[in-house]
Formats: structure tokens, sequence, C-alpha cells
């Protein structure tokens, strides 16, 4: 009946027009999609899932792999109704509508038009690599809000821009950045769908500019693809386009954690004794990035030497050993360039790595670090000679990579790669080079979680463990007041990692606030990772007292917060749900939620509000609806507002909604000596009746598919709230044995926002041990558990 009903009322309503005079011909299914002839070409329609369908127009002529969509997906077939105008194709609630004269498509969910494609913008079926570019639109709605199209600095609603679809680096970049490292050929639209195009051409997105009233997609070449993601919030699109393109694998525990890093380390002496500053200062260290001084003594003239610079670091098996037994990971950086002066140019050559001139001769030319050769990273041949030189330092004990430069950062339209020249696949190059490196890896070291940190990459990238940074960022107040928007962006499409440069990259300024608040919002970014150029130090063991003492409070502060962080990393790895999420997910119509760019969700129980400008003593915090507590005194606050917080150095604005659970820890260690047996476990009061859950995922912290081996402990809490009483249960899920697995556990449950305490129940006797606070409102109750689950019941009258 629902489907009729949609059949009538588009008989009745969908009208178009086209320029290009696509004649529809004859349609058949075949091979679960439904294939549409038409005078210019074949268009085929096939849906993955209930929520995502993707149309291909001249397959036969643009059949290039998709770079975004994992290999060997399987289609599902639709039902199909034909009628004199129009083929009604559709899975569940999500429907294509055809209009074979003038030929179009339409798409609905749940009976509602999302969009449309624009019809004298389909794609030239005489399309040349050097003529006429691929060509698609769709028809936008008057007020529509357009996310998307990757790392830029313009707002959280990017309709009213032309933008270029061409990875390039934005040295030095402040408020306001229209190209970037990592773009993405796709939108989120408030309108309840997502739109990617499925092509890593250079190209370009126009939302709106040129046609205020359409969304146009041009590029110089490839598939002619695109794919249309629903659901039934944004949050719900977000996961089923992850699902689709391949959710991330965990990383370790230890990437979480406090990673130091500049530019750059350049004797292992140095890299000692700034490992050594911070077991002095009391500060926890998870890993250590060496730049490019690792395998030269200068910036220029030594890149794609690949090796070790013996002379610099004489001994780096024993240091990288000796770092490991402190808990420090080392990461090194790798770039794809092979200088013609690297001790590895004659090797690349001889083993045909680099990508080439038309005749077949290794490409050469000049760049900032010198004349240079490219890896042709979609070569197999290729890929195995890179590895190599991966292979040789992961046996010395090295735990993960840093690939930089991989847009690539200078990239000739003329070269010649196995996939094509230059501009026609400049887009996929970070994709794919992270795609060899995790793929390797999963091949040579099976039992290593991957840390991939790139510069670049594409659609789909977070299923090669990518985690992407957003550039070097200016050093100064500009440079950290557009980070939040660059992160949820990223975010939306699956890059759940994206994270800055904590305290800012380019530049030798030093402002102390600036470097104090850049950290504080650190805390409540994916990866804890301060870096810069070298002229001012980095890491703040290098700063005043007062400096050194904030940024310690906040550090430890992340170590506390790791059950709370490590799952919802488990989370994203399930479902595809950001770590850093815009106030859309929480109110999803509402305007200025989808507008909000100075502020978000950190899981699902704490909003953030950083500081972005100096001498800031009251903060203006949007308060989505509900009850909401101050993090750092507790103070109750009525949501549905904005809020006036007051602000001082020591702190920045965090909120808890109510209804929340945050597990904590009690002791402050890095990942190699995590320890949960003691838990602070924090309950917010909604005050409103219901029920409200959470969980808390643990394991190893190093085990490569530890959950799908039954290597976790899950536990899972849930609160059930009236007049008279709160309901407080505890249930314990453990697996297969693991290392540093907590065993029996002590939980400090404290319950906030309590007017009254009458009694306390564990597991149905009475407990008169429990400490009840009525000036801060906070109820502790002390626990023992093993295997036991707990239930609690305190009465509030």
């Amino acid at each position: 009946m629902k489907v009729f009903k949609l059949f009538v009322y588009l008989c009745i309503s969908l009208l178009s027009s086209s320029l290009f005079a696509w004649e529809y011909q004859q349609h058949q299914l075949k091979r679960q999609q439904l294939i549409i002839t038409t005078d210019q070409g074949d268009v085929s329609i096939r849906y993955f899932n209930p929520y995502v369908v993707e149309v291909q127009y001249l397959a036969d002529i643009h059949s290039q792999a998709s770079y975004s969509l994992p290999e060997n997906l399987s289609a599902q077939q639709g039902l199909l109704i034909s009628g004199q105008n129009q083929l009604i194709y559709s899975l569940q609630d999500l429907t294509v509508v055809v209009q074979k004269q003038p030929f179009n498509l339409s798409f609905y969910y749940q009976n509602k038009l999302l969009t449309a494609e624009v019809a004298e913008t389909k794609p030239d079926p005489d399309n040349k690599p050097d003529k006429n570019p691929i060509k698609i639109a769709f028809q936008l709605s008057k007020d529509e809000i357009l996310a998307g199209a990757g790392e830029r600095v313009l707002s959280m609603n990017r309709r009213g821009h032309q933008l270029p679809l061409y990875n390039r680096a934005h040295y030095g970049y402040g408020t306001h950045s229209e190209q970037m490292n990592y773009s993405i050929p796709g939108v989120l639209s408030d309108q309840g769908y997502m739109l990617m195009f499925d092509n890593p051409a250079k190209g370009t997105i126009d939302l709106g500019k040129t046609n205020s009233n359409q969304l146009q997609f041009s590029a110089v070449s490839g598939r002619a693809s695109y794919y249309l993601v629903a659901g039934d919030s944004p949050q719900h699109i977000v996961e089923n386009y992850v699902q689709l393109t391949g959710t991330q694998p965990m990383p370790p525990r230890w990437a979480l954690g406090y990673l130091a890093s500049r530019f750059g380390y350049h004797t292992e002496e140095e890299a000692r004794t700034v490992v050594e500053q911070f077991a002095q200062a009391d500060i926890p260290l998870d890993g250590i990035i060496f730049d490019l001084y690792w395998f030269g003594k200068d910036v220029q003239g030594h890149m794609g030497n690949l090796v070790w610079d013996k002379q610099a670091f004489p001994n780096p098996k024993n240091m990288i050993s000796d770092f490991k037994q402190q808990g420090v990971n080392t990461v090194l950086i790798t770039e794809p360039f092979i200088l013609t002066s690297s001790k590895q140019w004659s090797s690349a050559v001889a083993n045909q790595a680099l990508a080439t001139y038309a005749s077949g001769q290794a490409y050469t030319y000049d760049f900032f670090f010198g004349n240079t050769g490219l890896v042709d990273i979609f070569n197999p041949k290729a890929q195995d000679w890179f590895w190599q030189y991966y292979q040789q330092q992961m046996e010395l004990g090295v735990e993960g990579w840093w690939g930089d430069l991989g847009e690539p950062e200078v990239h000739p339209d003329d070269i010649i790669h196995s996939a094509g020249r230059g501009d026609h696949i400049h887009n996929a190059y970070g994709h794919v080079w992270a795609q060899t490196v995790f793929e390797k890896q999963q091949e040579y070291f099976p039992e290593k979680r991957p840390f991939i940190l790139m510069r670049s990459g594409f659609a789909g990238s977070q299923r090669y463990g990518l985690i992407p940074w957003t550039g070097d960022v200016s050093r100064s107040w500009d440079g950290l007041k557009p980070q939040v928007e660059l992160s949820l962006q990223m975010s939306l499409f699956g890059l759940a990692y994206t994270h800055s440069d904590l305290g800012g990259f380019a530049g030798d300024n030093w402002d102390a606030e600036m470097y104090i608040r850049w950290l504080q919002y650190g805390v409540f970014q994916p990866i804890y990772r301060p870096h810069a150029q070298e002229a001012v130090a980095p890491e703040p063991i290098f700063h005043d007292e007062k400096t050194k003492r904030i940024t310690k409070h906040f550090i430890n502060l992340r170590y506390r917060l790791m059950p709370y962080l490590y799952s919802m990393v488990f989370a994203n790895s399930q479902q595809g749900t950001p770590l850093m999420r815009p106030l859309s997910f929480v109110e999803p119509n509402k305007q200025q939620a989808w507008l909000t760019a100075n502020e978000y969700m950190w899981g699902d129980s704490l909003l953030v509000a950083p500081i972005v400008n100096a001498g800031v003593k009251v903060k203006a915090v949007s308060l989505p609806d509900g009850t909401w507590y101050d993090f750092w005194d507790d103070k109750k606050v009525v949501g549905g507002q904005t809020y006036q917080t007051p602000v001082n150095i020591e702190t920045i604005p965090v909120f808890v909604k109510g209804g929340s659970f945050i597990p904590m820890l009690t002791e402050v260690n890095n990942a190699k000596h995590y320890d949960s047996s003691k838990l602070e476990l924090h309950y917010y009061l909604a005050n409103q009746a219901g029920k409200f859950n959470a969980s808390m995922y643990e394991d190893d912290g190093v085990t490569v598919d530890a959950y799908q081996k039954q290597q976790y402990e899950q536990m899972d809490f849930t609160a059930k709230e009236s007049e008279a009483n709160i309901q407080i249960n505890i249930k314990r899920h453990i697996g297969k044995k693991y290392s540093n697995e907590a065993g029996a556990r002590t939980i400090q449950l404290m319950l906030h926002g309590l007017e009254q305490v009458t009694a306390v129940e564990v597991n149905s006797t009475a407990d008169s041990n429990y400490q009840f606070n009525p000036d801060s409102k906070i109820l502790l109750i002390e626990l023992k558990q093993n295997q036991q689950d707990l239930h609690i019941n305190i009465n509030r009258r």
C-alpha cells in the first residue's frame, strides 16, 4: 500500500527538464541491480542495504574500481514497479524513482523526498580525459544545510561555496581555508541524507554557489558514480555510511595517551632526554614520534633514505627497546618521495617502484626537499619495495607509522601511475598508501594493531586504520579556533580520529594561555599529540611551572577518563559512531545545532566548549534540553538555553548530561601499566523518571580483534529513576582470559545531584557504610565486585 501511494503521488507531482537528450530505451533486473539502457549508455542502480543505494552512469565506459567502497560488496535486489513513464525501485523504506522521459532520478526515504538529480547535468558519454569532465547535479531545497567536503575552515554549513576536490596542504592556516590536506567528495544534509561521489580525480563540488538551488559535482575523469545514504537521524546516517565503507579497527590503547612529537628529535641523546624528563615530571607518556631527522641530519637532501642516520642514532634498536620497557612506543615518519640524492634512489629505479613519464622512465622533479621521484603506490611491485623498509623497522620494534606529504604535496598531472595520471587518481594516493601499510602489517605482523597517522586520504580510508590530523596549523589563537569544526566535519564521514597538532605547529611565537587552552581541549579530542616546529618546544615539560602544572592536571585527566574514551573507541569500531559529535546528533531538528562549530559532544555524555580566545571570563554555552552538570563543580543547570558559565585558566567548560555514567580510573598510568581494578563510577541524575544505560568496554589494549576473540570484558550500567528511589544495576560480562584483566574490582560509585538519601541497599542487604554530602549532593558507595552482578537501591525519601 505504501509503495502504491508513493507511485500515485509521483505520477502527479514529478516534473523535470533536460538539456541532454537521455532517452530511456529499456530496463532489466540483472545481478541484483536495476540496469537501465538509454540511447547514451547504461545506468545501473543497486542497493547495498536498506539505507544505501548506488547509481553509476556509463559503467561500461567508466569502469574503474571504487576506492571508497570495500571490495566484494554484495548488492540486494529491490522491489520494482514499472509504470508508463516511471520505474519505482525500492528496498524497504528507501526508494529510487526513475522518470523515463525526460530521464531523471529522485530519491525518497519513508515517503519523504530527499533529493533529485538535475537532469541537464548528466555525464557526457563522449567524455575523454582531456575533454569534458564528469558532471552530476542535484536539486537543493531552499534552506537546506550541507556539511561535508572534508577539511575546510568555512563554517559547519558549507552551502554557498564552490570547493576544489584536490588534496593540498595549507601551511599556517587560521580562520579561513577553502582547500586543505583532506578533501571528501560528499555532503551530509539536514534533510536526511548523505551523498558521496565515488571519484578520486581532481574536481570541484559546488554547494549552491553557481546556482543556489543546486549541488554540482564535476571531475576531470573517472567514475560517473555516487551513492546516497539515508537514515532516521544524522547519527544513524553517519553510522550507515561507516558500516558501508568500513569501520575503523581499534588502535592500540597506547595511541590514546600522550604522544611526544616535534619537528623534530635530532639525536638519540635528545630523544632519551625528553623521555627521561617526562618521567621526572611524573607526566605519563605512551609514545615518541620521530620526524625526518631519524634518517638525515638536515631537512633537505635525505628524504627517501628510509634507514636510521647512525651518526645521530648509533643504536636505534637499543633505544627503541629501552623506551618500550618504560611503556613508550616508537613511531617513525615516512614520505612517498625518494630523492635522487637518497640512499634508496638506485634501488627504487631498479625495482620500478616510481611513477614515470609516458616513456616509462622514472619521473623526476624539484620540490622543497630536493630533486625527487614519487613512489607509485598503486603498483604492487612498488608496494612490495616500499614495504621492505617498514618491515625492517618494525622488526627493530617500531610500533607505528606517520605518513607525511601524502596528498602528494607536489604531484604533477603528467606523472604516470599504474592506475592513471596524476590528476586522475590524486585524491586516492594517501588512501592507497594507508591501505598498503595496513594490509602489509596484517600479513607480516598480524598481532599488532595499526597506528597509521596520515595527512591525506579519501572516503573510506578509516577501514585501513588511518588517523588524520588537520595539517600545519598556525601556532596562534586563529589556529585553535577552527579545530572543532575540522574534526566534526571529518567525523561525519568516518574519520573519527581527526585531531590537531596541540599547541599549534607553524610559527615561533609563544603564548602560554593559548598553549594551555589548546592542551585542555586536547583531552577531549581523539589523539593527544602536541607537535610543533622546534623554535618553541611543544612539550609541557619545557615550560614554566604554572603552564606545566595546569597541563599536567589535564593530561592526568585524559588518563583518568581512559575507560570512557576506550569504550567510545570500541563503539566506533563496531557501529562507526564518532568520538566527537556535533550537537545535531542530540537535537537533529534544531537548525542551530547543525550550525554550532564551537562546542560538541564527546561521546554520549560530555558536552565540551573549548576556550579559543584570550582573556575569556564568561563563556556562552548552548545546552540541549535536559539536566546538565558542570563537570568541575557539579552545579546543576537546566538545558534548552544558552548558559553563561564563568571561566578561569584552570578549566574549560565541560558539562555532563543527566542520566549519564562516567567510568574513571583512580590512578594515572600509561597504557603499559593500565589498571582498572580500582574504578570510579559516576552517575549523574537525570531528575526525571526513566531508565538510563551505558557500558564500559575493556580488553588488553593490544590484541587484534580482541572482541571477536572474546578476550574482553564489558560492564553494563543501568539506572532507573523514580520519585521514591534510584536503582543502579552493574552487570559484568567477562569473556576469555586476557592480560591485565582486572579480576576482582573495587568500585567507588558516586551519584551526583541527590537532594536526600534515607537508605541504601546492595544486593538486597542494607548498607550503612555509604557517605552522603548534602552540600555537594554526592552519594559515595564503596563496592566490591567479582563475577556477580550488583544491584543498588537508593531510597531518596
